[in-house]
């Protein structure tokens, strides 16, 4: 299990700022549920001086991203937007007294939120859609620009540091020789030669299993009992269908089938399963998987 400074465990557990500001002129929206993480910050902007009076955050993510989000407003507050711009992801990750490697996406996602919602208020037009080509992890739909920026900003020198601080590569792995190739554009041009062969710049492949399957599949099932009790509540539940391989295939039943908040939901899961399986995960529907290859998996 990470290692959660005192001072993050505080931000999740009592959030600052949360919900949307009344009135806000600057918003800003970045990440995917699909994708496990996403943000939406909202700024109160005083037209006349251009100071942050009010910050607002709703977030969909794990107790990481929602600590960091809240660590953003209260920084940001009451800084002029040019002071607000120069906030780096490690400044929040400080602010925090640290991130755990693994987490510290959740910091650079409330950086890009920042940007996004000045653009806003400036009516300047901010997008993270990819370019054609510009796609480079397609697991959690990251592009070469934030790649890039990422790496310059933090000197990110391994396969690895970019998978911690972007998602980029923690899925199938295919995406690790482009990572790779950034990582030698930006290096290369300061000067710098990497060398992938040598044990201090690992490529680090995505995590090999360390449970049996018998003993994956228990976990996961024991993820599932502990979330059907509040989708119960609501009139909803999960079932649990298949496990192939890092795929998990769930029905969504009663309140839960084709509601609004059904891909919310499985985000959801699917974070709780990789904290607990210290794997990446993906939940999906089981009506996305051919009926031919469907197999009931018969739980207790």
């Amino acid at each position: 299990m990470w290692d959660y400074s005192e001072k993050l465990k505080e931000h999740f557990f009592t959030p600052r700022n949360v919900g949307a500001v009344e009135g806000a002129n600057g918003i800003g929206e970045v990440g995917s549920i699909s994708c496990g993480d996403a943000l939406r910050l909202t700024l109160k902007i005083n037209p006349e001086t251009e100071i942050i009076e009010e910050a607002g955050f709703q977030t969909f993510g794990c107790g990481s991203a929602i600590a960091s989000s809240s660590a953003l407003t209260e920084i940001i507050k009451g800084k002029h937007i040019s002071e607000a711009l120069t906030v780096t992801n490690q400044d929040i990750a400080d602010f925090l007294e640290g991130l755990p490697p693994e987490k510290m996406h959740c910091s650079v996602m409330g950086r890009e939120a920042l940007h996004a919602a000045i653009a806003n208020f400036k009516g300047e037009v901010w997008s993270d859609d990819h370019e054609e080509g510009a796609l480079i992890c397609k697991c959690f739909a990251v592009d070469a620009v934030l790649i890039e920026d990422t790496v310059r900003a933090n000197g990110l020198r391994t396969v690895e540091e970019v998978t911690n601080y972007t998602k980029a590569g923690g899925g199938c792995s295919a995406c690790h020789e482009g990572i790779e190739e950034i990582l030698h554009k930006v290096w290369d041009a300061q000067g710098v030669a990497l060398d992938f062969t040598q044990p201090t710049q690992p490529v680090t492949p995505a995590k090999p299993y360390t449970l049996t399957n018998l003993q994956r599949i228990k976990k996961i099932e024991e993820v599932i009992e502990a979330v059907r009790p509040q989708l119960q509540r609501d009139r909803g539940d999960i079932e649990l269908v298949d496990v192939d391989g890092r795929t998990v295939y769930v029905n969504m039943k009663g309140a839960c089938a084709g509601c609004q908040l059904e891909a919310q939901t499985l985000a959801g899961v699917q974070q709780r399963m990789m904290e607990t399986l210290g794997e990446f995960i993906k939940v999906v529907p089981a009506s996305m998987r051919p009926k031919a290859d469907l197999v009931q998996i018969q739980t207790g």
